[in-house]
């Protein structure tokens, strides 16, 4: 993420990290095709978090029916991405293409959405991709229906576009705006909102709000009711959108990546010995400052201290990349007593999280863990594992589960599978 365009408001707790977001100013690059031209969803966007208090600057290329393969040899697209200037960069796949069979997708679409976060990230090592999810054609996809009968109804379409989307921001460490997923919330709960033009493919003006309102969730992080322009919509139907932005988006960012790949400040502390400590961070990347709570700080990403005297100490890491910082609070005892030192070793984190195929428990030493899902359910029991270690989790649902510590039952950890 970019630190020239943000102010932050940065929020401490003891153990439990957290950063509180306040940014009022964005710069954003769309390169997409009509259905982000159509209504001039960039400059509603823009519109919309004006009216919340925010500023979005804003260019774009969006030539109709552009496909990402067409973008990287565009030479538009390529200054502009070039340019450097821009916190996001939103990348939009032509309407039909990532619906497509698996094996087409993976030749026609995931390489060259893979280039182009490679190019967003080459002109700028801050900047973030987002990746666009389009939404299912109002009845299905009737021109590709009779060869690849999972696209002939909306629900199949859309299923598949929501899929190839997430694949894409999985694969590229990037955000999802899921515009898509917003839509099928629409169209279930709320018919009388008509989010299609006559074509039954782009968007109405109550669709693009949608993707709107979307977009200012995924970029600012804040409750699309800060928004107060309606756009000439139905004041009731508008607020119906910005609700359900709200239920589908802002309730679960992490859903979407939205804030995955954020600095974060967890890490393990290992005794070597009596007196002497090594510290592990989850985060790799920007600047680190440790501090020992015994007047002695280090900026190494993974110091080891020892302590002149035993004793009770705070530890705290602050990590700082692209002006966005995290920060952690760790009570840690120093002893002569071997077995605390040991029970230290049982320090660890969990990421990726979201998670897909793999989840990784990271750490030093051994440690015995049993994982359960919201339910209650045990999926695994008493696992004995060195650290570190990787569980393939690619057969398990969708959902939320928890690693318990079997040595340390207070020592929770949550993460989140998507697909």
């Amino acid at each position: 993420m970019s630190h020239f365009s943000r102010h932050l408001c940065l929020s401490y707790l003891l153990i439990i990290s957290s950063t509180a977001i306040c940014q009022s100013h964005y710069k954003a690059l769309f390169i997409g095709n009509s259905y982000t031209y159509v209504n001039d969803l960039p400059a509603m966007t823009a519109a919309l978090a004006l009216s919340a208090g925010d500023t979005l600057t804003y260019d774009g290329n969006t030539p109709g029916g552009y496909t990402l393969s067409n973008h990287t040899t565009n030479a538009t697209t390529l200054s502009k991405i070039e340019e450097g200037i821009w916190d996001f960069v939103v990348l939009q796949e032509q309407s039909q293409k990532p619906a497509f069979p698996q094996a087409q997708v993976e030749e026609e679409v995931f390489p060259y959405a893979a280039w182009l976060d490679s190019a967003v990230l080459a002109a700028n090592p801050c900047a973030e991709t987002v990746f666009y999810m389009t939404w299912g054609r109002k009845n299905g996809d009737a021109g590709n229906c009779q060869n690849w009968p999972p696209v002939c109804t909306y629900e199949g379409m859309d299923d598949l576009l929501r899929e190839r989307y997430m694949q894409m921001a999985l694969d590229n460490q990037a955000m999802t705006s899921p515009v898509g997923a917003v839509w099928r919330y629409i169209r279930t709960n709320n018919e009388s909102i008509e989010l299609y033009q006559t074509d039954e493919s782009h968007p109405s003006v109550a669709g693009t709000y949608a993707a709107a309102c979307c977009f200012y969730t995924t970029l600012f992080r804040k409750s699309a009711n800060e928004i107060t322009d309606n756009q000439g919509l139905d004041p009731d139907q508008a607020a119906y959108i910005r609700n359900a932005v709200d239920a589908v988006v802002y309730a679960n960012l992490l859903t979407w990546h939205i804030g995955t790949y954020d600095p974060n400040a967890e890490f393990a502390a290992t005794w070597l010995s009596s007196n002497t400590i090594q510290c592990t961070p989850a985060y790799i990347g920007g600047d680190y400052m440790w501090d020992f709570g015994d007047g002695t700080y280090s900026s190494e990403p993974a110091p080891t201290h020892t302590y002149a005297n035993s004793g009770v100490y705070n530890v705290s890491l602050t990590v700082t990349n692209c002006g966005i910082s995290a920060a952690q609070t760790m009570e840690v005892s120093s002893d002569t007593n071997q077995n605390e030192a040991q029970k230290m070793t049982n320090s660890y984190w969990v990421f990726p999280n979201p998670c897909h195929n793999y989840l990784n428990l990271q750490g030093q030493g051994q440690v015995t863990v049993t994982i359960t899902d919201v339910s209650g359910r045990q999926v695994a029991k008493g696992l004995q594992l060195q650290l570190p270690h990787q569980i393939d989790v690619s057969t398990w649902g969708e959902g939320y589960y928890f690693v318990q510590d079997v040595l340390q039952p207070a020592d929770v950890k949550s993460f989140q599978i998507v697909r």
